[in-house]
C-alpha cells in the first residue's frame, strides 16, 4: 500500500513538473519556412544566432522521410535554420545553404507524379523546395546516384539542380569554407 501511494505520488509530481516546464518554453515560429520545424527564443543562451553573421552550411542528405507524408529530415534541418534567422531578424541573404541529395533522400525531390506514382500521396516537400529556393538555397541531386537507380531526370523536380557527383559538391562547398551538415 506504502508503494503504491509513493509511486503515485511521485507520478503526480512528475507531471506538474513536465506541464510547468512546457509552459516557461515560448511557442516555435516558422517565419521562413512554414513546413519545417519552428525555432524557439530563449534568454540567455550560451551560443545564441547572431544576426549580422553570414552562415554558410552544406546540408548531406542522405536519409528519407520515415513517412511519405513528411520531410526529407535534411529539408526539415535546412528549414528550421532559415526558421532560427528570420525569428531573430537576420536577413535570410546571411544563410549562404546548400543541399545535396543522394541515396534514399532523392524521393524527396521526385516531382509530384512521380511521387504519387510511389507512394500514393503527393510530394510534400515540393512547397519547401520552392521556398527555399526562393530564399536563395541552392539545391543539388548527385548526378551518378540517378544513373546508378536509373531514376529518369524528368522525375526529379526542376528546382533541384543535377550535379555530377554529390561528394564532389560536398567537397567543394567544404573546401569553401561550409560546415557539412548530414542528415
Amino acid at each position: 500500500m506504502r508503494t503504491t501511494f509513493c509511486v503515485i505520488v511521485a507520478a503526480a509530481l512528475s507531471l506538474v513538473t513536465d506541464q510547468a516546464a512546457a509552459q516557461q518554453w515560448a511557442a516555435p515560429t516558422a517565419g521562413a519556412i512554414p513546413e519545417a520545424d519552428g525555432y524557439v527564443e530563449i534568454a540567455n543562451v550560451a551560443v545564441p544566432p547572431e544576426k549580422g553573421r553570414v552562415y554558410r552550411a552544406i546540408f548531406d542528405a542522405t536519409h528519407g522521410a520515415d513517412k511519405p507524408d513528411q520531410l526529407v529530415p535534411a529539408l526539415n534541418m535546412a528549414g528550421s535554420e532559415l526558421n532560427a534567422l528570420a525569428a531573430i531578424g537576420a536577413p535570410l541573404t546571411n544563410a549562404k545553404f546548400v543541399v545535396v541529395f543522394h541515396g534514399a533522400a532523392m524521393n524527396g525531390i521526385l516531382t509530384d507524379a512521380a511521387y504519387k506514382a510511389k507512394f500514393g500521396v503527393g510530394n510534400p516537400n515540393l512547397k519547401v523546395l520552392s521556398e527555399m529556393r526562393k530564399a536563395g538555397v541552392e539545391l543539388y541531386v548527385c548526378g551518378q546516384n540517378l544513373a546508378f537507380d536509373h531514376v529518369d531526370p524528368k522525375a526529379i523536380t526542376p528546382e533541384v539542380a543535377i550535379a555530377s557527383d554529390a561528394l564532389i559538391v560536398l567537397m567543394k562547398y567544404q573546401n569553401n569554407g561550409y560546415a557539412v551538415l548530414s542528415f
